[in-house]
């Protein structure tokens, strides 16, 4: 994947998601012309009127006023015309902006599970928020005054060149100057704006990260620790930012500083002109000076404007960086064309010489076979650390196998669609997971089709329904992001009776009950026992007294299968399983 290290490599992407809006973005630059054109032929109007003023008691009124009333139409339809530019701006940054967004969003359902695993949720949400917007703003100033400013600066140096040559090219021997400037500080600041939105990044991920975890900052009285970080990453942020602003608040300045030294050259050399002082500069008109000056201001002010937003820019394209970053990222391997579909699978699941690590100089599971029948409960058990949720990570092909295959029926897993294979499976973990909605719809997210009837019948197969019906609203009660202020134990319930809804071919149960008291568990074990008939299951436990009707137990230990068997078989041998067992029941 290729990395976009400055503001020239990000143009592109840039210009690729403008391409939708080519027409819109031409219109704009047609309407700006016309609207400079008609702000550049206001001065000619006015240098006119005044030749118009010989001296007091003769002046012309008859040819004045035409000019007059010329002048305010025109500057009447600028108005009108710089009203319509901005409207058609605002739609294109806007427009452009969903779609990035959207691109965004659509490569989050798209990436693999290490990168989520892998980086920052706060950081991430950073690049789609707080990134875009200040890439929306840089993009719509470009487009209200880069445009326009850019045709000032070429409409303003024609019409001078038409009036007087020789101090046109004065202006635009002085005008690098401007230039020049800007460009210093622009390729400066570009790294710390990029410095700049990383770091905000960093912060966003903290304070994601500290909400999360509020109750266990304060269980552990780590509020001090957390502020101190806090803090730390605040001044880092605080720094790069004084010092990002403090290079770019520069250029205004001196490009000022330049462009007076210009206005007062054009000041100067037409005043000698009128005169007469200056041989070779030809004469010049009172008004033809007016008019002149009035180039030299309307010329040098773009540079001003282009300065302020070239450094804007930077800023925002180096937060295009970011979020551009994030698009290009390698998604997960797609589903093969000619990928095989499962709808219904028996459940017959092979596990061969797999081997698997997340990281190369760590390994974890090295070549493990595994036969699992249809209908069979298999159950994984064995010390922290072992390869018990790595198993079921590689099941539903959150990670793919680095060796050897695993296959549903047969058919490796790599040559079955996503949908297919993680549909096949249910799935109940510790770690609950709701949406924000209701009860209703969290229940029903796996069958949406669903009626109230079986989503009821769910939950009373789940023990959930005397809970629910003591909400406010009962199935319609509106519960916030991860079931708001539900239990634990309830949010489990909850996804407890969201499996029970799907009836899938296969489940997969990692530690499904380890927050649920245990006269409810009882219940629960019961109801599970009843679903699992007929159905491959998949028991990832820490308590052993609840895998003892298994099929199958396979003990695990640094990511290999030292003992498999039965209860009662495991028990008898001493071994590893014997002790684990024995160890929960040891006064």
């Amino acid at each position: 994947m290729s990395k976009l290290k400055n503001s020239a490599a990000v143009l592109p992407e840039v210009i690729r998601f403008l391409k939708p809006y080519a027409s819109l973005t031409i219109l704009s630059i047609i309407l700006s012309a016309a609207s400079v054109f008609l702000t550049l032929y206001v001065p000619i109007l006015i240098g006119d009127a005044i030749d118009f003023i010989i001296e007091a008691g003769k002046v012309d009124f008859g040819k004045i006023i035409p000019l007059l009333i010329r002048a305010a139409i025109s500057v009447v339809l600028t108005a009108i015309l710089t009203w319509i530019i901005s409207t058609i701006n605002n739609k294109i940054t806007f427009e452009v902006i969903r779609d990035v967004r959207k691109a965004a969003f659509e490569k989050l359902q798209i990436l693999p599970v290490s990168y989520l695993d892998s980086h920052p949720s706060g950081d991430i949400v950073s690049r789609v928020i707080s990134d875009v917007d200040t890439f929306a703003d840089g993009l719509l100033l470009g487009f209200t005054q880069l445009f326009t400013g850019v045709l000032t600066i070429i409409g303003t140096l024609i019409f001078m060149f038409i009036l007087s040559p020789i101090i046109a090219l004065i202006v635009v021997v002085l005008t690098p100057l401007s230039l020049f400037v800007a460009r210093f500080v622009s390729k400066r600041t570009y790294d710390m704006f990029k410095l700049q939105s990383e770091t905000r990044g960093e912060q966003t991920a903290l304070i994601d990260e500290a909400i999360g975890s509020q109750k266990v900052v304060k269980a552990f009285g780590r509020e001090d620790e957390i502020m101190e970080k806090y803090c730390e990453i605040d001044d880092k942020l605080v720094k790069c930012s004084l010092r990002a602003t403090f290079f770019s608040s520069l250029v205004n300045p001196c490009t000022r500083f330049v462009n007076s030294v210009v206005y007062a050259a054009v000041g100067c050399f037409g005043a000698l002109s009128v005169v007469g002082g200056l041989a070779g500069f030809g004469s010049m008109t009172v008004g033809t000076l007016s008019t002149f000056l009035s180039y030299a201001n309307q010329y040098t002010k773009p540079f001003n404007e282009i300065s302020g937003v070239v450094t804007e820019l930077q800023n925002s394209l180096a937060c295009a960086r970011r979020i551009f970053d994030f698009i290009d990222e390698k998604p997960q391997t797609p589903d093969k064309e000619n990928a095989v579909r499962v709808t219904d699978p028996s459940g017959k699941v092979s596990l061969k010489n797999v081997s698997f690590s997340y990281t190369p100089e760590q390994k974890l599971i090295e070549d493990l076979n595994l036969e699992v029948k249809p209908g069979q409960r298999i159950a994984i058990v064995g010390p922290t650390g072992c390869g018990k949720t790595t198993v079921i990570n590689l099941l539903m092909r959150f990670y793919d196998v680095k060796e050897g295959s695993i296959s549903l029926d047969n058919i490796d897993i790599r040559d079955i669609p996503r949908n297919d294979l993680r549909a096949s499976y249910g799935m109940v973990l510790q770690e609950t997971w709701l949406a924000g909605g209701t009860i209703r719809d969290n229940i029903k997210m796996g069958k949406p089709d669903a009626t109230d009837e079986e989503v009821i019948a769910a939950a009373k197969a789940a023990h959930a329904h005397s809970f629910i019906k003591r909400l406010p609203d009962g199935y319609d009660t509106f519960i916030g992001e991860d079931g708001g202020s539900l239990s634990q134990g309830q949010k489990q319930l909850l996804c407890i009776a969201r499996v029970m809804l799907c009836l899938p071919p296969m489940l997969i149960l990692d530690e499904a009950t380890s927050s649920i008291d245990t006269r409810t568990e009882t219940k629960i074990q019961s109801a599970f026992a009843r679903m699992m008939q007929g159905r491959t299951s998949f028991i990832v436990a820490h308590r052993l007294s609840t895998i003892r009707e298994a099929d199958v137990i396979l003990v695990m230990k640094d990511g290999n299968v030292i003992e498999k068997g039965r209860h009662d078989e495991l028990l008898a041998a001493g071994g590893f399983y014997a002790d684990l067992y024995n160890s929960q029941f040891a006064v």
